[in-house]
Order: C-alpha cells, then structure tokens, then sequence
C-alpha cells in the first residue's frame, strides 16, 4: 500500500512507523511543510498508560521516549501564599523537538521517506492509496471538504500563553495569582533537565486589564514574571522556542470536532480530527491513540472503506468521555472565582474533581464535603477487603486450637 502522510507530528509519524513494522513492503512518505527540527511549543505531557501502550508495539521507540523524560507524581497548588500538595499518578514530560526527533529518527531507520520543507497543495494531494491529513487543528486537506467532515470549530472564552521557562518544577505546578482585575493563573511542568512549558490562562478582562493585548512580547513577559516571581524562583519566561517559526502569543482555545474523519481515500488523524483542552494535558496522547487505532484497523481490513470506519467508529466512541472531561475542565477554569474562595486544600481537591459533570451544580462546599466522605467510605471499603481475609485466617487459626 502507497501511503502519504501530510504533516510531520506525533501523529503522522508515528502511523507511519507502525505501518512499516505491519508491512515492511508499504511505501511511506511524510510531508511536512516546516524545516526538521522546527516545531511550536515547548514540553509536552503523557501519562504511563500511553507509554504501556507503546511499548506494546514498538519498544524501541518506546524505551527512547521514557529515557529523554522527566516523571512527577504529585501536583502542588500555590494560592494566596500557600501551598497544597497531592500525590497522583506517574506524569511525564518530554520537549515536543525531543519527541518529534525520536520518531522522526525511527521513522527513518524503517525505510519511511521523510520529506521537509514540503508543503502539500490540498487542491492537489499526492498520488497515494491513502492520504492521511495529519496536518493539525489548521488541516488544509480537511479545510478543502470542510462541508463533507462537517467540521465545527468551537472557541473558548479565556485567553492563554505557551511559554518556557529554566525553571524546572519537581511536580505539576499550578499557581494562582489575584490582580487588580482578576485571577490569572498558570501550569507548570518539567520536560527536561533545564527546561519547563509554563501555560498561563486568565479570563478576557483581565488579559485586557493587565494591558496584556497591547503589550509587546518583552514587555508582557516582563508583566508576568512579575505576577509568577515566587513559583519562577526568579527564572525568565521564554516566549517562543527559539527551534521554532514565529507564531501567535494570546490564544482563546479552539474545540474541534468533525461529523466524519474519512472522505473517500483521505483520513484524519490527531488534531485535524479532534482538540480537547489543554487542561487536561491529553493532545499527543490522543493523537499516537489515534495511530494505533488507525494502525490497527488496516491490518484488520484490507478494504479501506472498512479500514477507515472501523478506525472512526473506535476512536469516537473512546474519545467521547474525554472530550466530556475536557469541556468540564475548560469550564472549571472559566468559572475559578467560584472556587478560588475555598481554602487552598478543598480548592485543589476541587481541581482534581474539575471534569465531573455534578460540579458546576452543586455548591463547591458541599461537593467537597460529599466527594471526601464518598473517599473515606471507598478507603474502608479497600480496608475490609483486605482484612477479611486475615481475619478469617485469625478465627480459623483460633478454632482450631
């Protein structure tokens, strides 16, 4: 099978991998309009599952992947001069230059043909059994038959900013921060050893308020450092990666959805299908889930038509409870000052209960106090089924002397 693959993310990339070890005879070109080694953002998140998953089927790349990440397990929240701390599970960052490296370089080392510097006209896509548009939440190829995906784009309230910092935070780091116009907030996250993404969110007025949508790029980092200097340890903010193009500063997050994914020969894969929001850290594993899926669906079939609705249907139905976490959790976000009250602890208790539909409607307080009890109960109940055993063995020991 021919196979192109327009854009040179996570997603296309690593399809292509897994296609050539399905079938070493599949001819596969990647199409990547940038440079190698150009890339937007700085760190990128995933948790142990994804890698599980990947070592299932390429260990290689897998074990590469987990050597250039940094691991966290607990999260800390910093508000109002305190700070709270929770243990959870394993977390990982890697740079998104690393990452695009590794499976660029195995990519390579399969027999994939990786072409930069070539841009994809989507009124003249390659010639291909199957062209997958792998070309991001600005698909050009999904722009062209936008009609035939039913593509819808839905835009957030709140403002945001992807920046890097040198200071490397042990642990997933929030920090809250009240202004003359409003809360501001931000994310924080190793991704190497001298190295830290640091997303940072505040609702419209306060963007505006703080001169933040006149500000130069200096100016408004300058302005942050500021606001963020206790969590930064004194560390600079870094406004775009210097291995990067130039892009935009101020985003409001953009949720897309598409009818369909397949329009005759052409799929789509990673953002192109599907965004959810970045507060729930889930983009690249959902796109290398994607390629699985996608992966896995050819081998099954060699019908492409069944190929490609099997590989919908799947992905669909997965993603519905994570696209539900994530509209909660943006909305949670855009609606802090009914949280940020509450004492720092029950707050980032909250925080961690941001994707429950329940939330929004009952009264923070009680939730907490409900979801607290609710834990208590679930501990005694992991309790009794531990002792039951050892208190029947006790009782039999006892009986029998």
């Amino acid at each position: 099978m021919k196979v192109a693959c327009v854009g040179g993310g996570p997603a296309g990339l690593y399809l292509s991998i897994l296609l050539k070890l399905q079938d070493p005879s599949h001819d596969i070109t990647v199409h990547e309009r940038n440079p190698e080694g150009s890339t937007y953002g700085w760190g990128v998140t995933y948790w142990r599952g994804l890698l599980d998953r990947l070592e299932a089927h390429d260990p290689e790349s897998a074990r590469a992947l987990a050597d250039h990440s940094v691991r966290w397990s607990d999260g800390v929240a910093h508000v109002r001069g305190l700070a709270t701390r929770h243990s959870g599970d394993e977390g990982f960052g890697i740079g998104r230059h690393r990452l695009l490296e590794i499976l660029a370089a195995r990519a390579r080392s399969l027999g994939v043909r990786l072409e930069f510097e070539h841009e994809i006209d989507a009124a003249d896509p390659p010639a291909a059994d199957l062209v997958v548009a792998s070309d991001g939440v600005h698909s050009a190829l999904r722009g062209r038959h936008a009609d035939d995906f039913g593509t819808d784009l839905k835009t957030g309230r709140n403002r945001y900013i992807w920046l890097g910092t040198s200071k490397v935070f042990e642990a997933f780091t929030f920090a809250f921060v009240e202004t003359d116009h409003g809360w501001i907030w931000c994310y924080g996250y190793g991704f190497g050893p001298d190295r830290s993404t640091c997303v940072i969110e505040c609702a419209p007025d306060t963007w505006t308020g703080l001169g933040l949508d006149r500000a130069s790029e200096a100016d408004g980092l300058a302005v942050l450092e500021r606001l963020f200097a206790d969590v930064l340890d004194g560390h600079p903010l870094m406004g775009r990666s210097a291995a990067g193009p130039a892009g935009p500063q101020w985003l409001n997050f953009r949720t897309l959805t598409n009818r369909t994914w397949h329009r005759d020969n052409l799929v789509l894969l990673g953002d192109a299908a599907h965004t959810t929001h970045y507060s729930i850290g889930a983009g690249t594993t959902l796109a290398l889930e994607d390629a699985l899926a996608l992966a896995a669906a050819l081998r099954a079939h060699t019908d492409l038509p069944q190929a490609l609705a099997r590989y919908e249907h799947e992905r669909k139905t997965a993603l519905l409870p994570v696209q539900s976490a994530a509209r909660y959790s943006a909305q949670w976000y855009e609606n802090l000052p009914r949280y940020i009250g509450l004492p720092p602890e029950h707050m980032f208790a909250l925080l961690g209960q941001r994707h429950s539909p329940l939330l929004p409607y009952v009264p923070p307080q009680l939730y907490y106090r409900v979801d607290k009890a609710a834990g208590q109960l679930e501990a005694l109940r992991r309790l009794k089924r531990w002792l039951g055993p050892k208190v029947a063995r006790t009782v039999h020991a006892r009986r029998i002397k």
